[in-house]
C-alpha cells in the first residue's frame, strides 16, 4: 500500500526526513504537506479549537500517520477521532515562552487580565497559556486570545496590536534582537512540551510493518539532525525562502541545537499531563466534551518505539 505521511516544518522531525529519502527506501510512501490541504473553518479563539489534524486522519486523501505538537491530538479525541499515540520525543521547553516588552506595565501572568495575548491557537502554545492561567487563579475567559501565526505573531507583538505572546524560535530570535524583553513564564516548569506522533487506530492494527518503518526511519532521520544540525537548518530554510519569506540559518540551527531529537515510548507522565490538558481545555469551553486521553494509548503500539 501507499503511505500518506503528513508534514510540516512545525514538526522538525518529519519535514526533515521528508527530504531525506530515508523512508522512500523502506515503504512505498506519499507526502502530504500540511499547508496544501484545505483549512478547517477558523474557530473562535475564545471558544473553540481548530480541527484540521485529525479532519484530515480520518479523511480520504487526507494522511495516515502525523506528528505535531502537544495540544492537535486533543482535539481530535473530544471530535471523537479513534486516533492513538505512537510516540513521544523528549521536552522542548526552549521552544518558547510567554513574553510582554520590557517596558509593559504586565509585570506577571496576572496582570494578563483583560489582555490580547497571541498565540498560534490550537498549537502547544494553547496549553501553555492555559496552563500559565491555571496557576494564577485565571480562565481562559480572563483574557483575549489572539490567533496568530509566528509571522503575524511576531509582527502584532512589535507594533503593539497584541500586549502579550507566547514566541517560538527561532521567530522569537527575531524580535528579540529587535526588542528587550520580560518573560512572563518559562515552558520549563509548566509542562513538558513535547513533540508526539499519531496515527488512526485502524491503521496502527492493520499496517504494523509500514507503522515501525516510519519509526525506524524518524529515529534514523533525527541522528542525523543532531549530528549535522546546520544542514538540517537549510531545509527550514529554504523553504521559507521559497514561500516569500526571509529566515536566519544561525537562528535555525541555533533552534535545532536546542530541541531534542529522536521518538520514545508513551509515558504515564506523559500521559497525566496530557489529561490536566484536556481537562483544563474542557473546563474553559474549548473542547465540546470531557476526553479521556489513555483512550488513545494502545500498548501494542509501543513495541515499536521501544525495541
Amino acid at each position: 500500500m501507499t503511505v500518506r505521511v503528513g508534514y510540516f516544518p512545525h514538526n522538525n522531525s518529519l519535514f526533515v526526513l521528508r527530504h531525506r529519502g530515508i523512508l522512500e527506501q523502506r515503504i512505498d510512501v506519499e507526502w502530504v504537506d500540511l499547508r496544501s490541504l484545505p483549512a478547517s473553518p477558523e474557530p473562535d479563539p475564545t471558544t473553540g479549537l481548530p480541527t484540521l489534524h485529525s479532519d484530515w486522519l480520518f479523511t480520504e486523501g487526507g494522511y495516515d500517520f502525523i506528528g505535531t505538537g502537544f495540544t492537535p491530538p486533543i482535539t481530535g479525541l473530544a471530535q471523537e477521532r479513534d486516533l492513538v499515540y505512537v510516540g513521544v520525543s523528549g521536552p522542548r521547553t526552549e521552544n518558547g515562552r510567554l513574553v510582554v516588552k520590557a517596558d509593559s506595565d504586565i509585570d506577571s501572568v496576572a496582570a494578563l487580565k483583560d489582555k490580547q495575548v497571541g498565540i498560534a491557537h490550537g498549537s502547544w502554545q494553547t496549553t501553555l497559556l492555559l496552563f500559565a492561567l491555571d496557576s494564577v487563579g485565571l480562565t481562559w475567559r480572563d483574557i483575549v486570545p489572539v490567533n496568530t501565526s509566528v509571522t503575524d505573531g511576531a509582527d502584532s507583538f512589535r507594533s503593539g496590536e497584541i500586549d502579550a505572546w507566547v514566541g517560538a524560535y527561532p521567530g522569537l530570535a527575531a524580535v528579540e534582537r529587535d526588542l528587550e524583553l520580560r518573560t512572563l513564564i518559562d515552558t520549563e516548569g509548566l509542562f513538558s512540551h513535547p513533540s508526539l506522533w499519531f496515527t488512526r487506530r485502524d491503521f496502527a492494527e492493520q499496517h504494523s510493518e509500514e507503522l515501525a518503518a516510519i519509526v525506524d526511519s524518524l529515529r534514523e532521520s533525527d541522528q542525523w539532525i543532531v549530528d549535522h544540525p546546520r544542514e538540517a537548518a537549510e531545509y527550514f530554510v529554504r523553504d521559507v525562502v521559497d514561500h516569500g519569506g526571509d529566515a536566519s540559518l544561525d537562528a535555525w540551527e541555533a533552534a535545532i541545537r536546542n530541541r531534542p531529537f529522536g521518538i520514545g515510548p508513551v509515558t504515564e507522565e506523559f500521559l497525566d499531563e496530557q489529561q490536566r490538558a484536556a481537562d483544563l481545555l474542557h473546563a474553559n469551553g474549548l473542547l465540546p466534551r470531557p476526553v479521556r486521553v489513555r483512550d488513545a494509548f494502545s500498548p501494542s503500539n509501543q513495541t515499536f518505539v521501544t525495541s
